[in-house]
């Protein structure tokens, strides 16, 4: 699977996107206009080894919600992701079983090298 989870209307987003210069083949899924599904995030889990490691702690409304004083469990950063797709971060990167999460420059770069090694 070659897909990529994002928002359109993130600039950062959107830059990434951009400098991965990707094949034609890949998907994209902006999730605030097509909601993540529990099956898509299971999928998502399952590579990224938690529900944890694909939540946003730097989303406003974890701060708001007062999330960030709770010990969560990895069913609540499920149920969290699911109710709002600010929750997830993003973007996800998901080519041929690699998952890329996030927008660190590690993460991009990480990206950019395998997609272009497996091309």
């Amino acid at each position: 699977m070659k897909k990529i989870y994002h928002l359109k209307t993130c600039s950062t987003c959107v830059r990434i996107i951009k400098s991965l210069n990707l094949p034609n083949d890949v998907t994209f899924q902006d999730i605030k206009t097509e909601d993540i599904t529990v099956k898509q995030l299971e999928e998502l889990e399952k590579l990224a080894g938690s529900y944890e490691a694909l939540f946003s702690k730097r989303a406003k409304l974890y701060k708001e919600m007062g999330l960030k004083d709770q010990n969560l469990s990895e069913k609540d950063f499920k149920h969290y992701i699911l109710e709002h797709y600010t929750f997830l971060s993003r973007p996800v990167v998901v080519y041929n079983d690699h998952i890329f999460i996030g927008n660190s420059a590690k993460t991009v770069e990480a990206a950019k090298a395998f997609i272009h090694s497996n091309e």
